[in-house]
């Protein structure tokens, strides 16, 4: 939710219910070697030995950008989409369709948004591995991602490093990676708070949760402090976070929006 939306959602009855999610910030690094001295010492050998594993199967990873991406490369986007979600079978939710893919692909105004990072052996426009970013502004969003081939650490080059990396040289400030977290911890993303508003028809059950959710949100709250006081960074780097959410929701009944 755009917290510029919540107290107007809060006023129309809803209620903030808090979660977490990972984003990468940069206070300031001019490469990625510049922001890879800001873990300590163990994580950056791991980075750099997950990095030359990729080096290592002889694969390149090339950003491709607005103009520069192919028509057919956004096909072969939705291919690699397609058969990453098909490899977690019911579990693997298949929310862009085909006709999202072709759309993207005709309209030179929304690819000029899109970045693509291409695994190649040779060939950028014959990847192996692909991961689907979006960037507006200072901020990047991603990412989509699949593979033909069983590598190890690719996942984390394809879908972490060369953004990061990408983002840095591009002037970037914000890089949000999509959902869930624990592995994307230990390579320099940062828990942030983040609200979504709900409301619930059956009156019985909104106020259950309405009188749940501020116990809730607190214990969210010291659970992101946790989190991000064992990020593997060196003790003299601060990584950016995120304020705590403005407000908490109260119990009992709400307004009629």
């Amino acid at each position: 939710m755009d917290p510029a939306w919540q107290p107007l959602a809060e006023a129309a009855g809803c209620a903030a219910w808090v979660n977490q999610q990972s984003q990468w910030s940069n206070p300031g690094h001019l490469d990625f070697g510049d922001y890879l001295a800001s873990f300590n010492a163990n994580q950056r050998r791991n980075i750099k030995r997950e990095r030359k594993a990729v080096t290592a199967a002889g694969l390149r990873v090339t950003p491709l950008v607005g103009e520069a991406i192919a028509p057919g490369l956004v096909g072969r986007m939705h291919q690699f989409y397609e058969q990453h979600c098909s490899r977690w079978g019911p579990w693997g939710s298949k929310y862009l369709s085909e006709a999202f893919f072709d759309a993207l692909a005709r309209d030179a105004e929304l690819r000029r948004h899109l970045v693509l990072f291409s695994a190649h052996r040779e060939d950028p426009a014959q990847p192996v591995a692909m991961s689907l970013c979006v960037r507006h502004g200072e901020h990047l969003w991603g990412r989509y991602w699949g593979s033909e081939v069983e590598i190890d650490c690719l996942h984390f080059e394809v879908c972490y490093y060369a953004p990061i990396e990408w983002a840095i040289a591009a002037g970037l400030r914000h890089f949000d990676p999509g959902a869930g977290g624990s592995h994307k911890r230990r390579r320099g993303f940062v828990a942030q708070p983040r609200v979504s508003l709900h409301r619930w028809s059956d009156p019985r059950f909104d106020a259950i949760l309405r009188d749940w959710l501020p116990g809730a949100n607190g214990e969210m709250v010291r659970e992101i402090e946790a989190i991000n006081a064992e990020l593997p960074f060196t003790a003299a780097y601060d990584p950016p976070h995120a304020p705590a959410p403005r407000s908490q929701p109260t119990s009992g009944s709400q307004p009629t929006p």
